[in-house]
């Protein structure tokens, strides 16, 4: 067993941070699966963006797509929504082997609907009908606008990935949306059964905007620790939303709990140790997406070890010392999400103009 397969005995699983042709036509995530203990996968704007301009795979069906589809963005969603049902259907045997709890596929709404509710609850509905798959997750970012399209997306049964998660306040709210959205379905006479849900926190960049005050202030021992402490801390949110008697209700007609995942879990800061965010968070129920990268890292030095029960104390300490210096944590938090919206407004923007670029070429 390599430190990946001691992970999952642990009860975390890992997904993959990435989806391209390549991996799946190599057979390389089919290996993943075999060896590594493999649980799912997610894609983003971002990945989609690498995926479509870095090589030549998709140019032969943009040509055929442009031939009756004018809009480029109904050609992006054409084409991720094809490699999306292609990893679903890989992933499909480690769903049943799992019976339901793992194997998701996640696709992203367009990141131009992120504060658009209408717009999202739409999308996300079009999304789900087309790609028509169980193990899928429709990924809805976790705005203020974002809260009510995911209660209501759950409410008519489709699987919702929150992404774009950064604050302990927006978290609580998103565990509202999710009980909500469950109670809503099940009261209207509805299966809650197979629903699932995962609420994605984004952690390595609350270090990278925190670690710079902190120096300023002289707080260097807190550097590269407010990430996994925040991170702690939603997990004892988590475990308090599961024990709670609203979701014991709900678990007792057939509901699946709504894991918390961590995302941007590659080092930003080349002094941190490369596998920082793996090693840091690992614990039951949870779900850890990795880039490529990280994978082979833990994999080669990993080390496997139930560690986000522990120093609990620790972590309200370092919580504790940042407002005793005057940073306010949920502005940052604030200030992470409208940037990463608008990291994947540009991530969407380029891959526009590549699939435009594509056509003209071809032109």
């Amino acid at each position: 067993m390599n430190p990946l397969n001691n992970v999952r005995a642990l009860d975390q699983s890992i997904w993959l941070d990435l989806l391209d042709r390549e991996i799946m036509n190599s057979g390389k995530l089919q290996q993943l699966i075999d060896n590594d203990d493999l649980r799912g996968l997610t894609s983003n704007p971002s990945i989609f963006e690498k995926a479509i301009s870095g090589s030549a795979d998709y140019d032969e069906d943009i040509k055929k797509l442009s031939e009756t589809e004018t809009d480029n963005a109904n050609i992006f969603f054409d084409l991720a929504i094809a490699d999306i049902q292609r990893a679903a259907d890989i992933f499909k045997p480690v769903f049943d082997k799992t019976n339901g709890l793992d194997g998701f596929v996640s696709l992203e709404v367009s990141p131009y609907l992120a504060r658009d509710t209408d717009g999202t609850i739409q999308q996300a509905r079009d999304l789900w009908e087309r790609v028509d798959r169980k193990n899928v997750m429709i990924k809805i970012p976790g705005t203020k606008q974002g809260l009510i399209a995911i209660r209501e997306c759950l409410r008519e049964g489709i699987n919702i990935n929150v992404t774009l998660l950064f604050g302990l306040p927006r978290y609580h709210e998103i565990t509202e949306a999710f009980l909500g959205g469950l109670e809503d379905r099940l009261n209207e006479g509805n299966s809650i059964k197979g629903v699932a849900s995962v609420a994605s926190f984004f952690l390595s960049r609350i270090d990278v905007l925190v670690d710079p005050m902190l120096k300023e202030k002289g707080k260097d021992k807190l550097v590269g620790e407010v990430a996994i402490a925040s991170a702690k801390k939603a997990y004892q949110m988590y475990l308090e939303m599961i024990n709670s008697e609203r979701f014991k209700k709900l678990e007792a007609n057939g509901a699946q709990k709504q894991r918390v995942l961590w995302a941007s879990t590659s080092s930003k800061d080349p002094s941190f140790s490369d596998v920082k965010y793996v090693e840091n968070l690992i614990g039951k129920d949870t779900i850890n997406t990795l880039p490529m990268e990280t994978i082979d890292a833990f994999r080669d030095h990993g080390n496997a070890s139930e560690t986000l029960i522990k120093n609990i104390e620790h972590a309200e300490n370092v919580m504790n010392e940042l407002k005793n210096a005057a940073i306010d944590i949920d502005k940052i938090t604030q200030t992470l999400e409208d940037e990463g919206i608008e990291k994947f407004d540009i991530a969407y923007e380029k891959l526009i103009k590549s699939i435009n670029d594509q056509k003209q070429k071809e032109g």
